[in-house]
């Protein structure tokens, strides 16, 4: 497993061999121990989630608040996504800037996303499947959303028309929140 970090701290990428024969293929999408080797930290899974999407669906920006954050260990299955990241910590050098990477479920790569950034991906076929691990458990009362639409984060969403959830079309801008002390 290779992993670098991204332009925004504490965001890394983790490219596993994929091996593929006629009958499909196997990859390991995380190691505990080489994770920590490279991180220098521990990363102790207290959720997983499976989503799948249709094409063109938009899921984020979602971020947590829970006591000790939430980290997450993102990998495509199967299908295609463009994941967005957002350093929503105002002490960050790199604060409202945000990256894309595409993550293909024939490919080895899973994104590593620290604590205190948010995270949003939009699927770009149909039956994408998107495996991820949580540092901490879904609490209702720690979640939080921004805008994914938000023109001051001004994300360069590689689909348009977007459809969006409920509570994602009913979320605050990122100035919004930032005023009310949410990051």
């Amino acid at each position: 497993m290779q992993i670098e970090e991204l332009g925004i701290e504490g965001v890394w990428i983790a490219r596993s061999p994929v091996h593929q024969d006629e009958r499909g293929f196997f990859r390991e999408w995380f190691k505990s121990d080489e994770i920590e080797s490279v991180l220098g930290r521990t990363f102790a899974v207290k959720q997983a989630n499976i989503s799948s999407s249709k094409k063109g669906v938009l899921r984020g920006i979602h971020f947590s608040q829970a006591p000790g954050g939430q980290g997450k260990w993102v990998t495509c299955i199967s299908g295609s996504i463009w994941d967005v990241v957002v350093d929503i910590r105002p002490a960050s050098p790199t604060y409202m800037k945000w990256i894309g990477i595409e993550l293909k479920g024939e490919k080895g790569d899973a994104l590593f996303i620290s604590e205190g950034l948010g995270h949003a991906f939009i699927a770009l076929e149909d039956n994408t499947n998107i495996a991820y691990l949580l540092t901490s458990p879904y609490s209702p009362a720690d979640e939080f959303e921004i805008h994914p639409l938000d023109p001051d984060l001004a994300i360069a969403w590689p689909i348009a028309n977007l459809p969006l959830s409920t509570k994602d079309a009913a979320a605050p801008s990122f100035k919004e929140l930032s005023e009310s002390g949410k990051f």
